[in-house]
């Protein structure tokens, strides 16, 4: 682990947890970049996501994300009513433990660049 990573669990990591729907795109010792792939009607298991990253949407449905106690932490549904716009790119800390359903009817993609170094 990198020492810009936060300490989690390494069976919390994405790819660990969640394999089904994250997969390697690149990784070396700068950066991890993963394609994430969530069906309608999927929910992502409990993961972490280490490193700080950026998320890029290639295509969007509405999503709520838990946290590890079952709270909800956002449901797009609410929050103005629309899904994140495709070709939206947007900034993360790490996250902490948490599911991510899709509640609509098509496929979210999401490219995320994890930086393992600042």
């Amino acid at each position: 682990m990198t020492k810009n990573a936060v300490a989690w669990a390494d069976s919390l990591d994405a790819l660990v947890a969640a394999p089904e729907f994250h997969s390697v795109i690149l990784e070396n010792d700068d950066v991890r970049v993963l394609s994430t792939r969530i069906g309608p009607g999927e929910t992502v298991p409990l993961h972490t996501h280490r490193w700080p990253s950026v998320l890029y949407v290639v295509a969007t449905d509405h999503v709520v994300r838990r946290d590890d106690a079952g709270n909800v932490l956002l449901d797009s549904r609410l929050d103005g009513g629309a899904p994140t716009a495709v070709g939206t790119a947007l900034w993360t800390e790490p996250m902490d433990a948490h599911t991510v359903e899709n509640v609509g009817v098509s496929e979210i993609v999401l490219l995320n660049v994890e930086f393992k170094r600042r």
